[in-house]
């Protein structure tokens, strides 16, 4: 009898303590630090900078990587050094060294259709025209992958669409990101203990 019990709840131990992937993307370099592509390096930051723990992202293949706690759930923080277009690799690579499932990564990017600061979390999805989510979907073979979107605005002229997201953002646009990074570290370790669905009725719009 004892042995029985000790495998039901052995069992149910392994699958409350999970490890998860979160993907911030951006672009390495001093000349794209805080430009509004690299959001998802500041959400991952964030995260880590809010973290009880010493956390600090160590320069390893294919991204810069980092490891905390949330409650019994383990995360590891990537930010990819393969420049946007070619965020799949780096994907890849750490689902298979921390031999993490699909359904267990997490992509955190900006996003040009919502507006600035706003926090969109999904299951699935188009990559909307974002290099590093249709790269990450060619790597994969498939679109069926967690991710938060960030909000960067859209206020740029016609054919102005690369200098704008490769662009910083202004004086007004920092005070709300600022705000609103730490709001989508929240919603981050929300999806790590509760799953996708609750983090997206609780963060989806705010």
């Amino acid at each position: 009898m004892f042995t029985i019990l000790r495998r039901i709840f052995g069992k149910q131990e392994k699958e409350n303590n999970m490890k998860h992937l979160i993907v911030g993307l951006g672009n390495i370099g001093p000349e794209y630090e805080g430009t509004r592509h690299n959001i998802g390096f500041r959400i991952l930051d964030a995260l880590a900078s809010a973290s009880a723990s010493n956390i600090v992202f160590q320069d390893r293949r294919y991204g810069f990587v980092a490891h905390m706690r949330v409650k019994n759930q383990e995360l590891v923080l990537l930010k990819p050094s393969t420049y946007m277009n070619l965020s799949g690799n780096a994907v890849r690579y750490w689902m298979e060294q921390e031999k993490i499932p699909l359904e267990r990564l997490l992509v955190v990017c900006d996003d040009l259709s919502l507006p600035v600061g706003t926090i969109r979390m999904r299951q699935s999805g188009a990559d909307g025209g974002h290099n590093g989510l249709k790269h990450i979907a060619q790597v994969l073979g498939t679109q069926q992958f967690n991710r938060l979107k960030f909000g960067i605005g859209n206020n740029f002229p016609r054919g102005g669409q690369v200098d704008f997201v490769l662009g910083r953002f202004s004086s007004e646009d920092e005070t709300i990101i600022n705000e609103r990074k730490l709001q989508a570290a929240e919603a981050i370790k929300a999806y790590a203990l509760s799953g996708m669905a609750f983090a997206m009725n609780h963060y989806n719009g705010k």
